[in-house]
This record gives C-alpha cells, structure tokens and sequence, in this order.
C-alpha cells in the first residue's frame, strides 16, 4: 500500500480496538478496487470521542466506523442522520462530506445478510435479543423491517438505553406488522417463556468478549434446545462461552464474524461510492469464522 499526499483517511474508533480485523478488511478491499484510502484503528472511548471526531473532522477524515461503546455517544457530535440510525438512535458509521457528519447505522442490515448466510431464514418466526445497546436496537429495527413477526428485547431497567428501547419498540408496533416487547433482563419467567416460542436467540452485547471470555449472558442453560438457533455478535473469541454452552445442548450457532463482513460492505459504499469485493474479502478473511 502506498500512501500519497492525497490518501483519505477512514477509521474505527472503539475500546478495545486491537483486535479488529476491520483494518485487514477494508484496506485489501481499497487496494482490490485501486482507491487511494487507507483505514486505521484508535482507541477510543465515551470519555475521549468528542476531542477524538474533533480532530479527525479537522484533520479531514473520509469517514470512520464506531464500534463500542460508542455507538450511542456519537450521535450527539453529528451534523445529521440517516431516516434509521434516527430510528434507531445508534451509529456505526460516520460520512464527512466537507466537515458535515452524517451517520448511519448498517448493523442491521449486516446482521440480517450473516443469518441468510449462516443458512436460516427468521422470517416470519419469534426471535430473543439480549441487549438494549447500539448493535442490538440496529438488529431488531432491521429485523422488523425485513418481516420477523415478534421481537422479545431483554435489557436492564436502569440502563440509559431503556427508554430509548422502549420507543424502538413503541415504533415497530404502530408501524409495521413485527411486535416487539421489551423485558426487564432478571425476568427468569419472561425469558424462558421468549426463547421457547423463538426460532432464534442473539447476545447483542459486549458479554463474553475478549478478554472477558469466561462470562456468558445465559446462566439458564435448560433455555437451549436443539432447534434453537444461537447467535452471538461478538466475534473475538470465535465461539463465546455462550456458543459453547449452546453448542453443547445441540444448538446450532453462528457469531459475528458475517455481520462484520456485510456491514462493512455497506460502510465502504458510503464512503467510496463503490461496492466492496466481499467474494474476495470474504474469502481470505472470513473463511472459517462462522460455521
């Protein structure tokens, strides 16, 4: 990779951060598709954000990703929104069309294409999400969207995201066919009831990631059963402790590698203007980090 006078900086910002392949993704798919840009990783947390855009919008920066916990935070230093990060009140992506930051949200998108991957259709079917943060209100907005029928949210009562959630949830339910209920996350009764009419059951938090491996948002584990589908967002480690336990009853499982890939492919098109080579990232990156 050459870096010239004229190389557009993209970024991700996000604590931790090191562990990111997004760096490997998006600069191989700038040197397939011959454009001068270059992506780096900084880490980057709620506290030290608004100096960091600060600076990177002065600097000129192209665009960047957030990742978290700063998907929330973000959206109080942008210019402007997409109709569904608005919706959803979460980014994870940022436009800097000259010093005028938009954000997206391609999460949800991401997510629903690494279902459809992993080779399950949740279409018409009961799903569990286990979260009320920025990835996770992405996935259940796109999941209305696309047609799942019921939507069971489980979150904290004394997160900052819970009111937030709850208008999600509001929204879905007097716009679109989906419902969707939000659940106080130490509601035992209401969680096994949820998971045992879903189809699917996702961690869409931070619970069991690197270097936190040996927790697992499940204590319950008589809430697995073999035609339950198990997704984690997390992709570091490959197989959380909740893909293990789950894997163990039977389940079949998939992690967040394939929601990183797709999400990602949206970001370079917001950014570039051109589509991503996914065949060829897919191929030399994400290989053998789902199934």
């Amino acid at each position: 990779m050459n870096i010239t006078g004229h190389t557009q900086l993209t970024a991700l910002l996000g604590s931790p951060v090191a562990h990111s392949i997004s760096p490997l993704m998006h600069n191989e798919a700038f040197r397939l598709r011959g454009l001068d840009y270059v992506y780096l990783c900084f880490d980057i947390n709620e506290n030290t954000l608004p100096a960091a855009v600060a600076g990177l919008k002065e600097c000129g920066i192209r665009g960047f990703n957030l990742t978290m916990p700063n998907k929330n935070r973000i959206v109080d230093l942008l210019d402007d929104l997409s109709p569904a990060a608005r919706l959803i009140g979460a980014v994870n992506t940022v436009v800097n069309d000259n010093g005028r930051l938009t954000g997206y949200n391609t999460d949800g998108i991401g997510y629903m294409q690494s279902v459809a991957d992993a080779g399950y259709d949740i279409k018409g079917k009961t799903i569990t999400v286990m979260g009320a943060g920025g990835a996770a209100t992405a996935i259940c907005a796109q999941a209305a969207l696309d047609g799942v029928d019921e939507i069971h949210i489980f979150a904290r009562r004394t997160s900052r995201f819970w009111e937030r959630t709850q208008r999600l949830a509001d929204t879905i339910n007097s716009t679109l066919s989906c419902r969707a209920c939000l659940h106080e996350n130490q509601d035992h009764s209401a969680l096994k009831s949820a998971v045992s009419k879903s189809a699917l059951l996702l961690n869409a938090t931070s619970v069991g990631m690197a270097p936190n491996t040996d927790t697992s948002i499940i204590s319950d584990r008589s809430l697995f059963r073999p035609d339950l589908i198990v997704s984690d967002v997390i992709y570091n480690p490959k197989e959380t402790l909740l893909l293990n336990q789950a894997k163990a009853a039977g389940c079949p499982t998939f992690n967040g590698m394939y929601m990183l890939l797709y999400q990602g492919a949206e970001a370079f098109r917001l950014w570039t203007g051109k589509d991503m080579p996914v065949k060829e990232i897919k191929e030399k990156f994400f290989s053998d980090g789902e199934h």
